[in-house]
């Protein structure tokens, strides 16, 4: 190898070091509520959409009727528990109170989309349930309501 290439090599290997380096310092605070503010915002989205007012609209025991025909679950079940969840779940998480329990919830609606829902949807699922997993095992971070009030953080 030439002087001129291992030089070369050696810059490249200090530049990828200095990347990782800063990489490293990214605060797990900052992770933590990214992910519990985006998904939580797509969950919420979501519910929305599923209301008129205070109820459960129409349109939404519909869709669960013809589109999501969930098994076992009857779909004017299936549209409340939805509803209540999608807004719930995402309140709790943007505050960062309950969070494992509301990631794990949220967790297990994804894996009912993806699996029974919508299977081709996968690479959204898998960002969501990322997330997800990621606060379920390192927890909200210090920004939250948990770690302020001492709760399984």
């Amino acid at each position: 190898m030439t002087a001129l290439a291992r030089t070369s090599t050696q810059v490249a290997h200090s530049l990828a070091e200095s990347l990782v380096a800063t990489a490293e310092r990214i605060p797990y605070d900052l992770i933590a509520l990214c992910a519990r503010i985006f998904p939580a915002a797509v969950f919420w989205a979501s519910g929305q959409t599923k209301v008129e007012g205070w109820r459960v609209s129409e349109n939404a025991i519909e869709l669960f009727k013809e589109e999501y025909r969930l098994p076992f679950v009857d779909p004017v079940i299936a549209a409340h528990a939805a509803t209540f969840a999608e807004h719930a779940f995402p309140i709790l998480l943007v505050l960062g109170f309950a969070t494992r329990l509301s990631a794990l919830a949220l967790l297990g609606m994804t894996l009912v989309i993806q699996f029974l829902v919508y299977p081709g949807a996968w690479p959204t699922h898998g960002v969501w349930a990322t997330c997800f997993l990621v606060l379920i095992a390192r927890g909200p971070g210090r920004i939250s309501l948990d770690n302020w009030l001492h709760v399984l953080k």
